[in-house]
């Protein structure tokens, strides 16, 4: 009787298996659980159908040359590539190769892609220096205004996202920090362009109150005072003028 209340069924025990695989997950509902499995399967069929290609890749490579196999089983023990190479087809077979007409063309381009790829490497390595160099300047800045744990920490959110971007992995945290980034930006333009709307309507009720009368302090009467001149309503050419 015991035995059976221990015992777990199937959906218990697929359950923790997802648990196990995706801890901040929760299947409340047969919906979400077979959505997770729905999921799981199209990854399965998607990995299975590069599996099948990278195989028959292989079959077709080995079909070509079949001395590939040895070569390949070689490596996968641990013998020096070069050495295996010399023991297929020997001192003289790696020199006839090399000297070979019909193949000096792929040859030097080979040789070209190589010198390429080694300049590159050489250009972004010095670039990593550089960069390196400028960085740890800022990171002594930041260390005294907000303590070497917060930079740390603040250090590994960034590099977790390099790596994840490079493995082409987008994560809703990844996002909704650019999507904050972006909206700071959109913010910090628009009260930009209210802030300037703001001092031209000031500029332009200066002048219009000027126009007006004068300063806006009331005039003083007096017998030797000259009449003041009528005034006239204001037109749209007015607001124009003002704005200019």
């Amino acid at each position: 009787m015991a035995e059976n209340q221990e015992k777990k069924t199937n959906r218990e025990l697929f359950n923790e298996r997802l648990k196990t695989r995706y801890p901040d997950r929760d299947y409340a509902d047969d919906e979400a659980l077979f959505g997770q499995i729905g999921e799981d399967y199209d990854d399965y069929e998607k990995r299975i159908g590069e599996y099948s290609d990278r195989e028959k890749k292989m079959e077709e490579m080995l079909q070509r040359d079949p001395r590939s196999a040895q070569f390949i089983s070689d490596m996968a023990n641990g013998k020096d590539p070069w050495i295996a190479v010399v023991e297929q087809i020997g001192s003289d077979g790696v020199i006839e190769l090399i000297n070979d007409p019909a193949k000096k063309e792929a040859m030097d381009e080979a040789n070209r892609i190589r010198a390429e790829r080694i300049a590159k490497e050489q250009e972004l390595e010095a670039e990593y220096e550089k960069n390196l160099a400028e960085s740890q300047v800022l990171r002594e800045q930041l260390d005294e205004q907000y303590g070497e744990e917060t930079v740390d920490a603040a250090i590994a959110v960034i590099d977790q996202m390099c790596k994840d971007a490079i493995m082409g992995k987008i994560t809703k945290e990844a996002f909704e920090m650019a999507l904050k980034v972006v909206n700071h930006e959109a913010d910090l333009e628009n009260a930009r362009s209210e802030g300037e709307l703001a001092g031209r309507n000031a500029k332009i009720e200066e002048k219009l109150r000027k126009q007006k009368g004068g300063d806006g302090m009331p005039a003083m009467g007096g017998s030797n005072s000259a009449a003041a001149a009528p005034k006239r309503n204001l037109t749209v050419f007015d607001y124009v003028d003002a704005a200019r």
